[in-house]
């Protein structure tokens, strides 16, 4: 009886979990490409108006990130404007959660076909390496290398730290202007 109650305040617990990194993320994309210069580079290939979404199947938790130009990002919540580019979903909340959590990195969670990627892989593959920039930015070291396929070799103690309290000031900021306008 007790498991059954335990059960679903589990998934939801990492329903909340997903959400919230998600939006984490999405405000941080979008600080992260107003901040590196490795990422603005990386996104400018991308296409004006690029729509890019992560999101959890059928209908769960999603982010929805715009390509604006010259590699700026833009944060659309969980509601895309118009159709999306590229999606890359998890197949279930618990896949997402052991991607989020950096129990396990997202290539190996591709390679146990616990995502799928709908658009060109091109694209996909660039929006990964944009998302381990970021995770390797605001992630203490330990963290980053288990949820990186690879930790950047350039990327110092220093510039590390100034550029992610750049970006959770930006992040900050956002979640600040957003509660404001509510």
């Amino acid at each position: 009886m007790l498991t059954r109650r335990i059960k679903p305040m589990a998934l939801q617990a990492r329903r909340l979990y997903v959400e919230v990194m998600f939006q984490v993320m999405g405000q941080a994309l979008q600080a992260i490409s107003e901040v590196d210069d490795k990422v603005q580079a990386e996104a400018r290939t991308l296409p004006n108006g690029f729509l890019f979404e992560m999101m959890v199947m059928p209908n769960g938790p999603r982010l929805v990130i715009e390509h604006l130009g010259a590699g700026a990002f833009q944060y659309h919540g969980d509601t895309a404007p118009r159709s999306v580019d590229l999606s890359i979903q998890f197949k279930h909340i618990a896949h997402a959660f052991l991607v989020l959590s950096f129990q396990e990195k997202t290539s190996v969670a591709f390679a146990n076909d616990r995502m799928l990627v709908d658009g060109d892989l091109g694209y996909a593959i660039r929006m990964t390496r944009i998302l381990n920039r970021l995770e390797a930015f605001i992630l203490p070291k330990l963290v980053a290398s288990r949820a990186v396929k690879e930790y950047p070799k350039d990327l110092n103690l220093p510039s590390k730290v100034i550029s992610a309290a750049r970006i959770y000031l930006k992040v900050a900021s956002q979640f600040f202007d957003t509660v404001r306008a509510s």
